[in-house]
């Protein structure tokens, strides 16, 4: 690490943290405003933000009494390590108890390949004990600091005497005596159970072979890995070199597949066919799965390649000798393998759904912006025009028009298909692609619209995971992806699709659409305010996506009914960050210095219907800007179709207004809204300052000036 020695400094390191931190937010905050104090940091509280996020998702204490909060975040201006020493113990959520070696490890959003490489070889740094004993020894910041770097290397461990334990054991035996000066373990993490290290073979038997019958023809028992958490940081290579470890004590010959923020170098495709079997220790999907298809498998969390890598070891050696190889690569999905989460069934639906979604909306962008732009440049009877195939006038406006037009209607024809094709990705993976665009095609075919896309999604996804996971004969596993899954899950989804569910779903299409085309009154009204609070509930989350898809699918066959719903979505979304613009400008002195500046960007987010662009205010402040946006975006959807607005473009903002059925109006509405919104996120940070003056000036100084802070 000794290319890079600004990466972490005297002043970045606290060996007595006891005194400021004692939670893992403390503790954050403190070696967080240190990285604030050198300029490192630009927004304390906005980065403070996104470790809790990344905190949220998985926690990050490690056995052997180690912490890495860490995230990449936007406020952020170069790779950053802080390091805090903390002799009492602070709880990251290991299982073996509190950690005492904090590392606070801050990327920067578009951080490059070499930046990463450096982060991830701290992260392989400690999972060696000499390592970490020589930092619970360091007498000094810079010696820390040092060590950390690479400019002090690390004592090598005391060699033990010819008569010990066999290799394959613990690396640190329990009879073992703490080193000179280190610290006594803490009571949550006795010495005398390093099960969950993964260094110790001894109680799995099968994981190496024994020491008196060394077997030198025999070849080696090959495993090929693959590592990979949610950020790419940390875990991914820690669980890799962890792996890596527990395999050379157990006499396996092991290479690993790191794929972290850095990108990642496939495994040579020899080196998988020649492998007895895979581990797969992962937080996300792991990327191009059916290069492993047929060979025995382990699949767990990322934290497991961390804590266990011998027992994982261990059960892919059992799995190889009982001949326990899958079809696919691995039945459960890439949202079932959430490592340990333990995830509802309602949490993993509504990641499939979001999963459809998210692939959806790019072509709801380009498909409805070219319709609105057709109907802007041609006039409302561009839809009548001949296909431009066939008829084409160069110096022809409504020439063009109509190729716009046409181009976009293209587009937008692909919005169910790509819904149930993405869905069924969500839940079986690859192999769910083909079964869930054929299901979305029938769906159109039979005009069943936005629903019956949700279903053959679902139905797609789930008929494969059946195909997978049924055992099959060993000549078959080579042609399961490419042939024989989506032959049978494509035949069964078409036929449940034309002849089973499609028809009733299509009914309950055509009620729907029927529904929002008699509304009016008081029941319009009502509609509007429940897709308000949608809107701007998670600025852009689940509900967001969940209101927005319901206006778009509308679309597809558009109705007076359908046209008013899109309008007030869009209307309601654009509420957010308009409201968090104006109210950094008319009260800027509640709000951050980096908040101003983010106030300035998000009223261009705002006109361009990108709610998202009220996401760093909801961040810092969640208890009032999500309720003052929500107010705002109901009286703003209400307003809407109380006005009888409608919209034909999906997306665009104020700039497809010269397609809004009654813009004046329409405005209006939007600025109600931002009005209300405005108002009530000055009252509430208002309330709050006036009691606890003291302590919210301290933290706006904290992150406005962050030196001020650390001399304080």
């Amino acid at each position: 690490m000794s290319e890079n020695h600004a990466m972490i400094t005297a002043e970045l390191v606290d060996l007595d943290l006891d005194r400021s931190a004692d939670t893992k937010e403390a503790a954050a905050r403190a070696l967080a405003t240190r990285m604030a104090a050198l300029g490192r940091v630009t927004d304390l509280d906005g980065f403070l933000a996104d470790v809790a996020a990344r905190e949220a998702q998985m926690p990050t204490g490690l056995d052997g009494g180690i912490g890495i909060p860490h995230c990449r975040s936007a406020h952020v201006t170069e790779p950053t390590l802080a390091f805090g020493r903390s002799a009492g113990g602070i709880d990251f959520g290991a299982p073996d108890g509190p950690a005492d070696l904090i590392f606070l490890i801050a990327a920067p959003a578009g951080a490059d390949d070499a930046h990463l490489t450096i982060l991830s070889s701290l992260a392989r740094q400690l999972m060696d004990e000499a390592f970490t004993r020589a930092l619970r020894e360091a007498p000094d910041a810079a010696t820390a600091a040092a060590l950390i770097r690479g400019d002090e290397p690390a004592p090598a461990a005391p060699a033990a005497p010819a008569t010990e334990a066999p290799a394959a054991t613990a690396d640190r035996p329990d009879t073992e005596p703490p080193a000179a000066g280190a610290p006594a373990p803490t009571p949550d993490r006795p010495d005398t159970d390093r099960s969950d290290t993964g260094r110790s073979d001894a109680d799995h038997p099968g994981t190496g072979r024994p020491d008196t019958e060394p077997r030198e023809h025999e070849p080696p028992f090959r495993i090929v890995a693959v590592t990979s958490c949610p950020t790419g940081i940390a875990h991914t290579y820690m669980a890799a070199q962890a792996l890596e470890n527990a395999a050379r004590d157990a006499g396996v010959e092991l290479t690993v597949e790191t794929q972290g923020s850095a990108g990642f170098t496939r495994l040579d495709p020899g080196t998988v066919a020649r492998a007895d079997a895979v581990i797969f220790a992962h937080d996300v999907p792991v990327r191009d799965k059916d290069r492993f298809a047929g060979k025995p498998t382990v699949d767990v969390g990322v934290k497991a390649g961390i804590n266990r890598p011998a027992a994982l070891i261990a059960e892919a050696r059992e799995k190889a000798a009982r001949g326990d190889a899958t079809a696919a690569p691995a039945a459960p999905s890439p949202v079932d393998n959430a490592g340990d989460s333990g995830d509802s069934y309602a949490t993993k639906l509504r990641t499939w759904l979001m999963s459809g979604v998210s692939y959806m909306v790019p072509f709801v962008a380009a498909g409805g912006l070219l319709i609105a732009l057709g109907f802007a440049i041609g006039g409302w009877k561009i839809d009548k025009a001949p296909s431009v195939a066939e008829h084409f006038v160069w110096t022809d406006h409504t020439s063009w028009a109509a190729l716009l037009f046409q181009t976009g209607g293209l587009a937008f024809a692909f919005l169910v298909p790509v819904l149930a094709g993405y869905i069924a990705y969500g839940m079986a993976d690859r192999p769910g692609l083909v079964p869930g665009f054929v299901g979305g095609s029938v769906a159109v075919t039979i005009e069943a619209g936005f629903l019956g896309g949700l279903a053959a999604g679902l139905l797609a996804g789930a008929v494969v995971r059946g195909v997978q996971r049924a055992r099959v004969p060993a000549v078959l596993r080579g042609i399961m992806p490419v042939v024989v899954i989506p032959l049978i899950s494509s035949a069964v989804v078409g036929f449940l699709m034309f002849l089973v569910v499609g028809k009733p779903i299509a009914s309950l299409q055509n009620a729907l659409t029927d529904w929002l085309e008699g509304l009016s009154g008081a029941n319009a009204v009502i509609l509007g305010v429940i897709l308000g609070l949608m809107m701007c509930f998670d600025l852009g989350g689940p509900l967001n996506k969940v209101a927005y898809a319901f206006a778009v699918g509308g679309l597809a066959h558009p109705t007076d009914g359908s046209l008013k719903v899109m309008a007030a979505v869009m209307a309601a979304g654009m509420v957010p960050p308009f409201a968090m613009a104006l109210a950094t400008t008319v009260r800027g002195r509640l709000f951050t210095r980096t908040e101003r500046e983010n106030g300035k960007a998000a009223w261009f987010l705002g006109a361009s219907f990108i709610t998202e662009g009220a996401i760093p205010f909801a961040a810092a402040d969640p208890v009032r800007v999500i309720p003052a946006s929500m107010a705002g975006g109901a009286v703003t959807g209400a307003l809407s179709m109380a006005f009888d607005c409608t919209l034909r473009a999906p997306h665009g903002g104020v700039f497809v207004v010269p397609l809004i059925g009654r813009p004046l109006l329409y405005l209006l509405a939007v600025a109600a809204g931002v009005c209300v919104s405005t108002a009530v996120v000055i009252l509430l940070k208002s309330a709050r300052k006036a009691p606890a003056a003291p302590e919210g000036d301290a933290a706006r100084s904290a992150a406005d000036e962050p030196k001020a802070a650390v001399t304080a």
